[in-house]
């Protein structure tokens, strides 16, 4: 099977998954979190953790547990990795390094999972499963979680409480996380994916050198990593090394548990919301945006510029031959577009055009479909900013789902939106005024070296964790600029949206008129569309005119 009928066979089986599955996951995760019944094994907690699981919380109170919560858990991740060498399964491995564990615990705990280390030499297994793997969990029910309460804002009718952060955290990780990953990782183990607590393996090669290939229990962590939209790795080579992503079966699995919850989100915002059409409205923007990006990578390496490519007839370079070109853009396209920050090939390696398509997915706000709560919360502040454009060009009040939009929400709003792009911006223009930071960083000079740096502060900014790879951010300004990155870029929308819903939930629906633009309907998704685009060009276009665009035009 030649590679492009290879890719497409899986696009069109990716594509049936997530149809099939899309109605009735996407109702089960409203019941979820509409359900009045607290199951046994949540009420046991419940009492430990000393949370009355029937009040309620003003936004204030809810942004403040969110962020309680995340500082106690990056503190927890910090003390494992620097007590590393007295906990078990260390394997002789010392303890992370301050910079770099502050750096890791701030990653996991944001849903970046950005790595600046080789996992089967610096982590011993114990920090991987109770470290690591917990936060995949927490982090990606925060936020499902703070999703929920901006759906929660356009629903509730003269509301102040907006519901309880510690019950919908538990649902979200007992009811939907902890399920779905079990069954994922058992379905890995069968189709390859290592699952072992010992180190390694010793194996003697051909020509009788023996080397130890190491071991990890693999296939539970890629099931979480790739289902919340974590990303990362268990190995340095992450979804690229076949322990972890042995074939093209595994692949399709995980390219379908990274897009299943981001993309079955829509739904449950439809079916919450009283008009099913309006989450439609949001997936059809999602896929068009998806669709373009997907196509544009996949003609981008397929038709490469440079002269050994050219000679080959195409860019293979960073590529796995168990995957080609079509199931390598596939999995750039959707790992980009969510927040995981997985990788099954070198974007490094990736043509000018081809390199531009997962940095411009990002840059997008990560709304194709975005990671797990993420995209949902990131496309709706999106749609806020849209339906606010609207009401300037014809002189009215706008209005989103029979919620005013006033001053308060269009700035939560904006402050949402603009946080992404002053974090990225500010950290590239700093970085690239600090020669001696790029000399020992950089492999790359030139407008690849300013898209190395672009690309760490748009995957640190937006919570993807995804890289480049030539870049070696190792340093200590690297490891707290990107922490800092982090922290603004996932807490700060955070913080907004929450308000965002708390106003929303404040006010009283007001009556459709003559006047009002509907919106499920293709004129407010082509109007949403527009925005998006509009936003990001506006945003990045000298930045990228700089880097991926003068290379592809070189």
């Amino acid at each position: 099977m030649s590679d492009f009928w290879a890719g497409a066979v899986q696009l069109a089986l990716l594509a049936g998954a997530l149809a099939a599955v899309y109605r009735p996951f996407g109702d089960y995760l409203a019941r979820v979190y509409t359900s009045d019944r607290h199951w046994r094994a949540e009420r046991a907690l419940y009492r430990l953790l000393r949370v009355d699981p029937d009040s309620q919380q003003r936004w204030p109170t809810y942004a403040l547990s969110i962020l309680a919560f995340s500082f106690v858990s990056i503190a927890a991740l910090y003390l494992l990795q620097r007590l590393q060498p007295v906990l078990p399964l260390n394997f002789g491995r010392g303890a992370v390094e301050p910079a770099m564990a502050f750096n890791t615990a701030v990653s996991f705990v944001t849903n970046t999972n950005w790595q600046s280390y080789s996992p089967e030499q610096v982590l011993g297994h114990t920090v991987q499963l109770a470290g690591l793997t917990v936060q995949n969990f927490l982090s990606a029910a925060v936020g499902m979680a703070v999703a929920i309460v901006l759906v929660r804002g356009f629903t509730l009718r003269s509301a102040e409480r907006l519901g309880n952060f510690w019950v919908d955290l538990t649902r979200g990780t007992l009811r939907v996380l902890l399920p779905l990953s079990f069954a994922a990782a058992v379905l890995l183990v069968a189709l390859g994916v290592v699952q072992s607590l010992r180190s390694g393996v010793t194996v003697t090669g051909p020509d009788g050198t023996r080397s130890t290939l190491a071991l990890a229990p693999a296939a539970s962590q890629e099931a979480i990593k790739e289902l919340g939209t974590n990303g990362g790795g268990i190995f340095n080579a992450n979804s690229a090394h076949p322990f972890e992503n042995p074939t093209v079966w595994t692949n399709l699995a995980e390219n379908f548990l990274l897009l299943v919850i981001p993309v079955s989100l829509t739904r449950t915002f439809g079916t919450l919301v009283g008009d099913r059409r309006q989450g439609t409205v949001l997936l059809t923007v999602m896929g068009v945006l998806w669709s373009a990006m997907l196509a544009v990578a996949w003609w981008a390496e397929t038709h490469p510029n440079g002269p050994a490519a050219l000679l080959a007839g195409a860019s293979l370079e960073g590529k796995e031959q168990r995957f080609g070109i079509g199931l390598s853009v596939l999995w750039a396209t959707s790992t980009t577009g969510t927040s995981t920050g997985a990788v099954s090939a070198m974007h490094d390696s990736f043509s000018g055009l081809g390199g531009a398509v997962p940095l411009g997915n990002m840059l997008l706000g990560e709304v194709t479909p975005g990671g797990v709560g993420a995209g949902l919360y990131g496309v709706l502040v999106l749609a806020i900013i849209a339906m606010f454009l609207a009401g300037l060009m014809v002189g009215r009040t706008p209005e989103y789902l029979s919620k005013k939009l006033g001053r308060r929400e269009v700035t939560c709003a904006a402050v949402a939106l603009l946080t992404m792009p002053t974090v990225v911006l500010l950290g590239t223009g700093a970085t690239m005024l600090m020669p001696g930071e790029l000399a020992a960083a950089l492999t790359n000079a030139g407008p690849h070296g300013l898209s190395e740096v672009l690309y760490a502060y748009a995957s640190a900014g937006n919570n993807n964790g995804s890289a480049f790879a030539g870049l070696t951010a190792t340093s200590d300004w690297f490891q707290a600029s990107l922490a800092v990155a982090m922290l603004a870029g996932r807490f700060v929308p955070i913080v907004a949206v929450l308000c965002l819903a708390g106003s929303l939930a404040t006010q009283r629906k007001v009556p459709e008129t003559p006047g009002t633009l509907p919106t499920a309907s293709p004129l407010f998704g082509s109007l949403l569309t527009g925005t998006i685009v509009l936003v990001a060009a506006l945003t990045f276009v000298p930045a990228l005119a700089l880097g991926p665009l003068a290379e592809a035009l070189a």
